[in-house]
């Protein structure tokens, strides 16, 4: 099990007034001009961003391709608009998926009164290429997974009381990113931030320390 703690990071973005004005980014891998060579991705897992948006503050329209982009909004509301002709409110609790393919444009804004954050994650797919299509699910439940078949992965997201105990799937790797609270596994603690990259998850369980919000991808190759 590889932990990452939130502090190792990369901050990204400008939180102070200016061009981007507004953004604060967390990088858990490398990411635009943050290059690790030993951080570049974990099997199909290749970004998971935590963006925090100030209101009025967003990214405008830029590209994407060969790339499955998967958006876990914390707080607030995120507004996407993309090429293909989806405009989507994505709220607390709900999962986006962007399925980029050979190639599609979006904008990504916060035109709430309130403050935005939302994780972002970015995974490689089996096959590049095909057409862009659009996934929104609004308020998912711990007991529906989110598949996601183009890259042979399935994200599970769990809400725990403190105390209560969820199983590691047991697959070839897991990607843990925990959303708030404090959790323990496999005799490491993990706190909001921090993430662990496992395999060899026999057995494993993941225990609320806290109340807590964890995000696994349980994935079939790494």
């Amino acid at each position: 099990m590889d932990v990452r703690r939130s502090s190792d990071r990369f901050r990204g973005g400008d939180p102070a007034p200016g061009v981007s004005a507004g953004i604060e980014t967390l990088h858990a891998f490398s990411f635009g001009r943050f290059y690790d060579p030993d951080n570049l991705r974990f099997g199909p897992v290749l970004a998971c961003n935590e963006e925090r948006l100030s209101p009025g503050a967003g990214f405008d329209e830029h590209p994407h391709s060969h790339t499955e982009i998967v958006t876990w909004v914390v707080e607030g509301e995120l507004t996407h608009r993309d090429s293909a002709g989806h405009a989507t409110v994505v709220r607390a609790g709900d999962v986006q998926h962007l399925s980029s393919a050979a190639g599609v444009r979006h904008v990504e804004r916060n035109d709430g009164e309130g403050p935005l954050t939302f994780i972002q994650m970015w995974l490689a797919p089996l096959e590049p290429g095909g057409e862009p299509s659009y996934t929104h699910v609004a308020g998912i439940a711990d007991s529906t997974p989110y598949a996601l078949p183009e890259s042979r992965a399935m994200l599970h997201v769990r809400r725990l009381a403190e105390g209560e105990r969820t199983a590691v799937p047991e697959v070839a790797g897991v990607y843990v990113h925990v959303v708030r609270g404090e959790v323990r596994v496999g005799g490491e603690e993990l706190a909001a931030g921090d993430s662990a990259r496992i395999t060899e998850s026999g057995g494993l369980e993941l225990v609320a320390l806290t109340a807590a919000e964890v995000l696994m991808w349980e994935l079939a190759s790494v």
